[in-house]
């Protein structure tokens, strides 16, 4: 015979509390959450010369009325929040990370300083965030990894120190990486290669140092490569090769050694190649031919040595090249 179970009255009203609670805290989280995010994120605003957010978010209009702030249309939470070239000074306070439907930050353009508080890892549908062009100081926390949705990630123009880090390589859609000018050191994580979607890879102006990592050849989709002006060294790595899909690469003021690959030639949508101010040796690769595309080609101030191959005459895109500085000959 089957038993039968039958709650206790008072766990029934226990479970029904519980429920209720967990119910309650799912929708706690509303427009006025939002509110209370960004006027916090206001009071920390030390200079705002042009009175944008002073006179505009006011608790007498509506959030998603304010400046720079854009909310979905199903939801109605702020969903962007977009203040560049406002030249505001201020700091980045916790409170930004209770805006958890927000997919695009952009504080470009403005003096904001000190450091990323790590309630900002609560963003997690951000898709886009952009700091670049600004005073931001400290490390590039690890926890970046954790925006598992992030496409673009610009940190540029900044005070950034230390070294990137490896978990970087865990932003699977990242599309877009610009960390130039800022004061990293040590070298590219090899990580970067997890990076399968990304296209645009912005690392100048820095103190990098090291070899370039090989696992930059899985980056098959990068149409942009920009590693100058910064302490690498060693060869340039055969399997760059591998991204034929470039379209700019410059590696220039750098320490890199070795013979230009072969491999360089397999770049038929390149237009601009700058390896100037390195060491290199060896001559220009006669693969240089299938450079169909070519408009900018920069190979001075190097150890190169030989003759000029005579196929640089059929690139009939190329408007500007410079070879000085090489112990060349037939030009």
């Amino acid at each position: 015979m089957a038993k039968t179970c039958f709650l206790h009255p008072l766990m029934f009203m226990l479970l029904l509390f519980v429920t209720f609670r967990a119910t309650l805290s799912k929708n706690s989280h509303n427009i006025t959450t939002d509110q209370s995010a960004l006027l916090a994120f206001k009071s920390h605003i030390t200079h705002d010369p042009h009175n944008l957010l002073a006179t505009n978010w006011s608790t007498s209009t509506s959030v998603c009325n304010w400046i720079g702030v854009t909310c979905g249309s199903k939801h109605h939470r702020v969903t962007a929040l977009n203040l560049s070239f406002m030249d505001l000074t201020g700091t980045v306070q916790p409170h930004l990370g209770n805006l958890s439907f927000l997919a695009s930050l952009s504080l470009r353009q403005n003096s904001f300083h000190g450091s990323l508080p790590l309630e900002l890892t609560n963003l997690r549908r951000l898709k886009y965030l952009n700091l670049g062009n600004n005073s931001f100081d400290g490390e590039i926390p690890s926890w970046f990894g954790y925006f598992a949705q992030l496409q673009r990630l610009l940190l540029y123009a900044n005070e950034f120190t230390g070294v990137i880090p490896s978990t970087i390589g865990n932003l699977s859609k990242l599309e877009k990486l610009s960390l130039y000018n800022n004061n990293f050191k040590g070298q590219i994580p090899t990580t970067i290669g997890s990076l399968s979607n990304l296209k645009w890879l912005y690392l100048d102006n820095n103190s990098l140092s090291g070899n370039i990592p090989i696992e930059i050849g899985h980056l098959t989709r990068l149409e942009d490569l920009e590693l100058e002006h910064n302490n690498l060294n060693g060869e340039i790595p055969s399997v760059i090769g591998n991204l034929t899909t470039l379209t700019y690469i410059d590696l220039s003021y750098n320490s890199l050694s070795g013979e230009i690959p072969p491999v360089l030639g397999n770049m038929i949508f390149v237009t601009y190649i700058n390896l100037s101010y390195n060491n290199l040796s060896g001559g220009i690769p006669l693969t240089i031919k299938n450079l169909t595309s070519i408009e900018d080609l920069d190979l001075s101030s190097n150890n190169l040595k030989g003759e000029i191959p005579s196929v640089i005459g059929n690139l009939t895109t190329l408007t500007y090249i410079d070879l000085s500085s090489n112990s060349l000959s037939g030009k």
